[in-house]
């Protein structure tokens, strides 16, 4: 929000000595978020003056088109003579009145002038657009000279020749820029900061929604509104014989224009002018082009509409319509539309009159906050005035609102306001709030005082009544005063948060990182030791994400957590895998030239079962007890912490000291082994199909928790219709974890005994169905070899003619060693073959070439 400290000060009589960075550091010792002071005009110096062309001579003989001029600027010049000027120009004629910089002043951007010869002629100054005095556009242009937005400044008739312009045009000003949060809708308006300005000053406040309203009546234009719930309050005023001709007054443009928006025509500037001022969005229909009664309901699905920016929409059930009898003439809250646009002024050329819209309905409504957010939004059509009515707006303020606008009209395009108010009120109560009065004192741990609480209450707008418990009314303007904890606030944001005591917190000794937080950042490092870097993610997911993973219909990874206000509509959900994160960020690598990339990423997902319900509010004056966080743990979804890496390109590159590899489905377990290794597990491999992994390379990882086998998660390459779906480079591999099972399958480590008696190392090769898992082969070798095995190795898979189709050959080197003596050949050899034996009853494995 801009803020002009020229308009600011209308409403609140600042010391004539305070500067905008004086205002800025009082505002925001209130809370609001000033983020700069811009000074308007800075080194700009006279003589500007306005002028009225008395002459033009079109030069020629030049490669643009150039103007030698006479302008008279009346005793500004010390002569009373006209002043030459030349000008290259064309939007304006003779009669026009314009903006004349003098020799001897200085510009913006310390660009002097000084009278020069130029094309042939002697120029005494300049006559000035709107961005060489850092005005920006300016929207009144002479349309019919070809002159656009960016043109000479042509002033409305009326303005007396030698006027000081710098004072005309407020062209030296301070605006400050306000960073608006969405609980602090009010501060969008003049009148929102004007009262935060007052507050802080301890000044009173010229409240510009104070005007005398006149009731309403059976006289104003008809309006029906098929959902109260949508709108709760609408006022419809209607003014007439309004002058097409009319221009907006210098001073309304300048303030518009500070305000960071573009005039337009006088109707819609006043419309903009008071919904900057008192923050009610507000919007005026052409009454010739509405045919029967204003309606507000909720749109069709599917229906259609052209909004003011030409774009035709396809609306949606929950989109709130403002209709007549043809069907939607405006997307309520967000935009009107093109059918029902007020007219610029125009000449016929049949006639030669000048027309344009004379007649307009004033619509000053309130809209429920959260249609219009996801309507604005569904649309990605954010607006001026859906930015005030998702954060709040005061619906008391819609009928003064309405009388405001009417009387601009009245006063500057020379309308008349019809005697009929159209005024609709669903019927509410004023919002109250029970606190005790030392609550505030509680919360801060800063002793107020009842005095200071309701002092503070009653400058923020509230009605406070009662002794040692209070009941506060709060504003209509305060649609975030809620709760008890919200009136604490109030009152010790306006005491001052500099004022609260630093009190550092004393935790307990002892006490440092838990065993999930340690085995969270082993992994971490771990990873990143293996070559992998870690990419952080939103946890944010849609649909669309999971058909192109190709999950099934059934699959509980579809079972996700809404969002209430998602930052996009097609990400509404919060993760339930890490694999849509980290693969968009893969497939964004790619697509930027690095095609070798392993990636990793460690966080929460979120599964919820069904038997989540609301939380409970809280307390903030003391700790919750241990009943209230079970209670608030059981409205939360499980969140498990899961690992997931994902993999494309080459492993290991290419280079003088051999040929590379590309990552495959076992770069993917191997890193699986790698985070099992930190947890202090052992994972059991089987193959198994599960989406989204290629149903041929997918394995399955088990971790022994109490005796049984656990799931702890899958690795493998990404089946080729999701690489396709997804657009990821080829042979993509993925694998993800659940951190949480690894670690309930933690054992005790036992140091190992070190014995000094020597290895006794043995050979096997295996013959087995393809179909029969290694790590079935592994298990029993293990099993059969007995105690004296140490360690076992798979280092060949062969497949091929020599051991017949459908069969593979596994080979393993079996290390066995005694603690206690040296182990003969035979005793070996018996270790070997009764491994060997347990295989072959186990898994059908035979002893090749035997």
């Amino acid at each position: 929000m801009r803020v002009p400290l020229s308009w600011l000060r209308e409403y609140v009589d600042l010391p004539a000595t305070e500067t905008g960075r004086d205002v800025q550091a009082k505002l925001i010792g209130v809370g609001l978020e000033v983020e700069t002071v811009e000074q308007i005009g800075a080194g700009l110096k006279g003589p500007l003056v306005v002028g009225q062309v008395l002459t033009i001579e079109e030069l020629e003989g030049f490669k643009k088109p150039i103007r030698f001029c006479t302008v008279d600027v009346g005793m500004a010049n010390g002569t009373g003579k006209p002043q030459e000027i030349v000008c290259g120009a064309r939007n304006f004629a003779v009669g026009d009145h314009v903006v004349v910089v003098l020799p001897g002043a200085v510009l913006p951007g310390d660009f002097a002038i000084a009278a020069r010869k130029t094309y042939g002629k002697t120029s005494h100054g300049m006559i000035c657009s709107g961005d060489e005095l850092g005005m920006g556009d300016w929207g009144s242009p002479r349309t019919e000279s070809g002159g656009g937005s960016h043109g000479i400044i042509v002033l409305p008739p009326g303005h007396e020749t030698g006027t000081d312009a710098i004072e005309l045009l407020e062209l030296v000003d301070e605006v400050l820029d306000i960073a608006v949060t969405p609980d602090r809708g009010y501060a969008l308006s003049i009148r929102g900061v004007a009262r935060e300005t007052a507050t802080a000053y301890g000044l009173p406040l010229s409240d510009p929604a104070l005007l005398d309203v006149p009731a309403p009546n059976a006289h104003g234009y008809p309006v029906k509104i098929a959902d109260p719930q949508g709108c709760d309050r609408f006022t419809a005023r209607t003014v007439t014989g309004l002058d097409p001709e009319a221009r907006t007054p210098v001073w309304l443009q300048r303030r518009l224009q500070k305000a960071g928006m573009r005039p337009v025509s006088l109707a819609v500037d006043i419309t903009n002018y008071v919904m900057l001022e008192l923050g009610q969005p507000l919007h005026a229909y052409d009454r010739t082009r509405i045919d029967g009664p204003i309606g507000v309901r909720r749109a069709e699905q599917g229906e259609k509409f052209t909004t003011l920016d030409g774009v035709a929409r396809v609306l949606d059930a929950e989109d709130l319509v403002i209709t007549d009898n043809r069907g939607p003439i405006g997307l309520a809250g967000v935009m009107g539309g093109a059918n029902t646009e007020i007219a610029d002024a125009a000449v016929d050329p049949e006639t030669g009159r000048v027309q344009g819209t004379t007649d307009v309905v004033i619509e000053a409504a309130h809209f429920d906050a959260l249609s219009i957010s996801r309507t604005a939004r569904r649309h990605k059509l954010p607006s001026e005035a859906s930015k005030r009515f998702e954060r709040g707006v005061d619906p008391e303020a819609a009928s003064a609102a309405a009388q405001r606008t009417a009387d601009l009209l009245v006063l500057l395009a020379g309308g008349t306001a019809e005697a009929g108010v159209t005024e609709i009120i669903a019927p509410s109560a004023p919002r109250s709030i029970s606190m005790p009065a030392d609550h505030p004192d509680r919360v801060a741990g800063v002793k107020y005082g009842r005095e200071t609480v309701v002092r503070r209450l009653q400058q923020v707008g509230c009605d406070v009544y009662g002794q040692d418990e209070l009941v506060v009314t709060v504003p209509s303007w305060r649609p975030d005063l809620a709760y008890p904890n919200d009136l604490a606030e109030e009152v010790i944001r306006l005491e001052g948060y500099e004022n609260l005591p630093s009190t550092l917190p004393r935790p307990p000794a002892g006490r440092g990182l838990t065993d999930r937080q340690r085995l969270h950042r082993r992994v971490g490092r771990a990873l990143a030791g293996a070559g992998f870097v870690e990419a952080l993610n939103y946890p944010f997911i849609g649909q669309a994400v999971l058909d192109q993973l190709g999950l099934p219909a059934d699959d509980a990874r579809r079972l996700t957590v809404k969002l209430a206000n998602p930052l996009s509509d097609e990400e509404p959900a919060l993760r339930t895998t890490l694999l849509p994160g980290l693969l968009a960020a893969l497939r964004r690598n790619a697509g930027r030239g690095s095609h070798d990339l392993a990636l990793f990423e460690t966080g929460l997902v979120f599964r919820p079962t069904g038997d989540e319900h609301p939380a409970a509010r809280l307390p903030v004056d003391r700790r919750p007890t241990d009943e209230e966080i079970a209670g608030i743990n059981a409205t939360l979804p499980r969140q498990p912490r899961r690992v997931a890496v994902v993999l494309a390109g080459a492993r290991e590159q290419a280079g003088w000291w051999g040929k590379g590899r590309p990552a495959d489905w076992a770069d993917a377990v191997e890193a699986a082994r790698t985070v099992a290794a930190e947890a202090g597990v052992e994972l059991t491999v089987r193959g198994d199909r599960h989406e989204p992994w290629h149903p041929g390379r997918c394995a399955a990882l088990y971790v022994t928790v109490d005796g049984a086998e656990v799931l702890a998660g899958h690795a493998g390459e990404l089946h080729p219709r999701v690489i396709k779906a997804l657009h990821l480079p080829e042979r993509t591999c993925a694998m993800e974890l659940e951190l949480d099972v690894l670690e309930q399958g933690r054992i005790v480590l036992v140091a190992p005994r070190i014995s000094s008696f020597p290895v006794a190392t043995q050979d096997v090769a295996l013959v087995v169905p393809a179909d029969v898992p290694a790590a079935d082969v592994e298990a029993a070798l293990r099993e059969g070899a007995g105690e004296l095995l140490e360690s076992l190795r798979l280092f060949d898979v062969f497949t091929g003619e020599q051991i017949g189709e459908g069969n593979k050959s596994l080979a393993y080197a079996l290390r066995f060693r005694a603690t206690d003596r040296t182990l003969t050949v035979d005793e070996a050899t018996a270790a070997r073959d009764a491994a060997v034996a347990l295989a072959a009853e186990r898994t059908g494995a035979v002893l090749r070439g035997a």
